[in-house]
């Protein structure tokens, strides 16, 4: 049987499986099966299609670590070069660990990236290595200062608001609220946990059985530790998948330049609004930075023209992505003390 293009776009009932995982990732086939109304045989042999082709990957999403009481930093980057020298800066970026993400627009000549660094530092990337790069033909680089939406809590739109409900609820977990302190994910991580993680990371939903054999954990000490982690906001999963298949081609970046005192408004407007699934403060001229999927260029323009009206933006470009070549999950905040 032929496989189907990589950019078709998903039937409606497995949109709905990965709007169910986007939920709750580590989604067991009867749960979703009793919220969506099917079988759990059907549930299991579609998300194992999905996730055995690579059509979906569920990841972790790593909490951030405030260093001394700071946010952990990150540079947005855009970056132009010379026509030609495009696929080469774009290789030598993304072989770097601390690109986690970048993507190519539309122009043909302009790579939009992120940086992780530390907040206030002379980072060398942006500093020395890309200015002297002949290729390069300008750069302009933006600190992260605040986060509004990140792109694991988005979600696609074919769920009903009761389905999202259900899904998203956690179930009470004797002893999942004890108390930890801080470490590398937000939280003090003792060996267990740390091995949790580094397992989990490239594929969130192994299971209880496959980690406790991976970890050398008893399977119930494996259990016990996961209900925790998630019931304390320390397992935050994210589905990675092409917004095309999801019947999403476009994807918009939009820069925005607002008023001191109507960015903290404008930024949670722009972070509750459905098609958007990145929305920073940031410093620089453009002090909000947005990103967007739809499903066609008439909604873009809907979007541009009619939602973002009357929100105090004073500038907005937008530049189109044409190429997304790496989409690392970006840290989660840690969750506020209760």
């Amino acid at each position: 049987m032929a496989r189907e293009s990589t950019n078709s776009v998903l039937s409606l009932l497995d949109q709905r499986l990965v709007a169910a995982l986007q939920c709750e990732g580590r989604l067991t086939a009867e749960r979703a099966a009793q919220t969506l109304g099917l079988s759990p045989a059907t549930v299991r042999r579609r998300l194992q299609a999905l996730t055995a082709d690579g059509i979906v990957r569920v990841v972790i999403s790593p909490v951030a670590r405030p260093r001394n009481g700071g946010s952990a930093g990150a540079l947005f980057l855009r970056i132009r070069v010379l026509r030609g020298r495009l696929d080469p800066i774009v290789a030598a970026l993304a072989a770097r660990e601390d690109i986690p993400f970048i993507d190519v627009t539309t122009s043909g000549d302009e790579i939009f990236a992120v940086a992780r660094t530390e907040p206030g530092s002379s980072d060398p990337l942006v500093f020395r290595q890309l200015p002297s790069t002949q290729a390069v033909t300008s750069l302009e680089s933006a600190t992260i200062l605040h986060v509004f939406r990140l792109t694991s809590e988005w979600r696609h739109q074919v769920l009903t608001a009761a389905e999202r409900a259900a899904l998203s609820a956690r179930e009470p977990v004797p002893g999942a609220t004890t108390a930890t302190s801080p470490g590398p994910y937000g939280v003090d991580s003792d060996a267990l946990e740390q091995s949790l993680i580094e397992v989990l990371e490239p594929d969130a939903r192994l299971s209880a059985v496959a980690l406790a054999e991976r970890t050398g954990h008893p399977e119930s000490t494996v259990r016990r530790r996961l209900a925790q982690m998630a019931a304390q906001g320390r397992l935050v999963t994210q589905v990675l998948v092409d917004s095309r298949r999801l019947g999403l081609p476009i994807e918009a970046k939009l820069l925005l330049q607002v008023p001191p005192d109507h960015l903290a408004a404008t930024g949670q407007a722009l972070a509750d609004h459905p098609s958007v699934h990145g929305a920073f403060a940031t410093s620089g001229p453009s002090n909000l930075h947005a990103a967007a999927y739809f499903p066609d260029l008439t909604t873009l323009y809907g979007f541009l023209s009619h939602d973002l009206a009357g929100l105090g933006i004073t500038h907005v470009e937008t530049a189109i992505v044409s190429r997304a070549v790496k989409r690392t999950p970006l840290p989660v905040p840690p969750a506020s003390p209760k």
